[in-house]
């Protein structure tokens, strides 16, 4: 079956900046979250992927096609929400919504109406006049209204309240119901992502650090707490990522009977988010800690 979406040894060049090597792979019916600090390429690859800015060497294949030979193709089969708003202020959502939907040959203008009525759209205003939430809601209602098989989302969520976040997040799953359907997904939230996101893929400083199973990752993952002296037995060595004061340490580590069962109290074991895994696993290379 092709894939959604392979990005092969991708790399862009720029005076202050390098993307180097990207490599991932979004599988069919999945939603993969990418996630990294602010700065670590995420909107480039994006833009690459896009084909809003032209890629140094590598590969882009969105359904089996290349992303520079067969744009037209593609874009035909992707919906892309960003976090910026790239509507003409002065035009109402009716107007706007016409100049878009020409550019679609399957555009189903039923399927627009539906969103309008789901999502409270209202027609009649000018885009400057709506709400942060209302206009990303506007914008996906455009990215579904032509048949979509992949969206490709920019920070979609920044800046929403949590209200709007949680409806965001049932539309997409609504949305990957359909088995043809997948989502790629860049976000710093990373609590949507553990509601939502099938894959995770971290970037950092141009490089990816790990693409993973998000269930997988976040079971394999724990913090450990303890006083300092406990790293004198434990060895610093087994943390993933590692940050310590003379009062306290705490590391990521992955999950083991040593940990759990005999260091007894002088450690504490909890729970990993995936904001965690996330900042440790980006400590540990700041600290050239190993990890595989």
């Amino acid at each position: 079956m092709t894939l959604p979406l392979r990005v092969h040894n991708l790399s862009k060049e720029y005076k202050d900046f390098s993307l180097t090597d990207v490599s991932f792979t979004l599988k069919n019916n999945s939603v993969m979250g990418f996630i990294g600090p602010n700065g670590s390429g995420k909107s480039t690859t994006i833009k690459l992927i896009m084909n809003l800015v032209k890629r140094d060497s590598g590969q882009i294949e969105l359904f089996g096609l290349d992303n520079l030979k067969d744009e037209k193709r593609i874009k035909q089969k992707i919906g892309f929400v960003f976090d910026e708003n790239h509507f003409h202020e002065t035009l109402t959502v009716h107007e706007m919504k016409n100049v878009i939907r020409g550019f679609y040959d399957q555009w189903d203008e039923n399927l627009f109406q539906k969103y309008v009525h789901d999502f409270e759209l209202p027609l009649k205003k000018q885009i400057k006049d709506l709400s942060k939430g209302m206009k990303m809601k506007f914008s996906l209602a455009i990215a579904l209204s032509h048949n979509a098989d992949l969206l490709i989302m920019d920070e979609p969520t920044s800046g929403l309240d949590p209200l709007v976040r949680s409806e965001f997040i049932d539309i997409l799953k609504l949305y990957v119901q359909d088995k043809n359907k997948s989502v790629f997904f860049s976000t710093h939230i990373t609590s949507d992502l553990e509601k939502i996101a099938d894959q995770i893929t971290l970037i950092y400083k141009g490089k990816i650090i790990f693409t993973r199973n998000k269930d997988e990752l976040m079971a394999k993952h724990c913090l450990v707490r303890g006083n300092p002296d406990a790293l004198d037995t434990m060895g610093e060595q087994m943390f993933i990522g590692l940050k310590k004061d003379q009062h306290e340490f705490v590391g990521l580590a992955e999950r083991n009977d040593y940990l759990e069962n005999e260091l007894g109290n002088q450690v504490s074991v909890e729970r990993a988010t995936l904001e965690d895994i996330a900042v440790f696993y980006i400590e540990g290379v700041k600290s050239h800690v190993a990890f595989d």
